[in-house]
């Protein structure tokens, strides 16, 4: 196992949250890291970057191989800081997660977690997200660590194609003997409502709820396999122009 590496680690669910505490006692095994992650859970912000307020960052860990800040910012924000303020060279990989929570199908577009792998990948630094679809903190992850470490490790030793990152959720109740297998997204979205409440004032506020609908969950999605025990491997790029139509609408806006 190399350990000669310098690893960028992220998440969305805060720089305590004990996923990331678990990525990080992973990737020390890979060589040297350095952690920025977001002082407080920032679930669902997708590539949102703050251009509004000042960007902070702190500094709560300063050994000789690690390093640990957190930031006001969001997960996409906290990766431009390490790569702009806090690194004179590009990482060798930049790890997002442990999410705790499902990052599967649609869930990629309002994911942090995955705008972070993505923000990397779209500088061709070989990036990584993990979740888990396990949200109690008292999940065991060293259920998961083993084959994170096996993702890694493949990801140093033959790289990952041009401007592609990977996208690797874990189900409920994960059984390592099933593993990991490489998936496509599977087609799903999200039935919403809003919750109408009332506050002290008797003045109306509106909470989103919603239930994951699967459109298409057939053998090779990352929904199908999620299904059948198996831990999805899905690789994800920043270009989500829809090839397959540009015929068709070449022709329908023909002039």
């Amino acid at each position: 196992m190399a350990n000669d590496k310098l690893i960028l680690v992220t998440n969305d669910d805060g720089v305590d949250a004990p996923g990331v505490k678990k990525l990080t006692e992973i990737a020390q095994k890979f060589g040297k890291v350095l952690v920025v992650c977001p002082d407080g859970p920032r679930s669902g912000q997708s590539h949102a970057v703050t251009v509004n307020v000042p960007l902070r960052k702190k500094l709560i860990l300063s050994e000789e191989n690690i390093q640990i800040y957190s930031s006001n910012g969001t997960p996409v924000d906290c990766v431009k800081l390490a790569l702009h303020n806090l690194l004179d060279v590009k990482p060798d990989l930049i790890l997002s997660g442990i999410n705790h929570g499902a990052n599967a199908s649609v869930n990629v577009f309002y994911s942090g977690t995955m705008a972070a792998a993505l923000e990397g990948c779209m500088l061709n630094i070989p990036s990584l997200g993990f979740s888990t679809f396990e949200e109690n903190y008292s999940y065991n992850l060293d259920i998961i660590s083993s084959d994170i470490e096996k993702v890694i490790q493949r990801v140093i030793d033959n790289g990952l194609p041009h401007r592609t990152c990977l996208n690797v959720n874990f189900p409920y109740n994960y059984d390592p003997t099933k593993g990991l297998k490489v998936c496509r997204m599977g087609d799903a979205f999200w039935k919403e409502e809003f919750e109408e409440r009332f506050d002290s004032h008797n003045t109306p506020y509106y909470w989103l709820k919603g239930t994951f609908t699967p459109i298409e969950e057939g053998e090779g999605t990352d929904i199908w396999a999620i299904k059948n025990g198996y831990a999805p491997i899905v690789p994800i790029m920043p270009d989500i122009t829809a090839h397959h139509s540009i015929d068709e609408l070449t022709q329908i806006f023909k002039i």
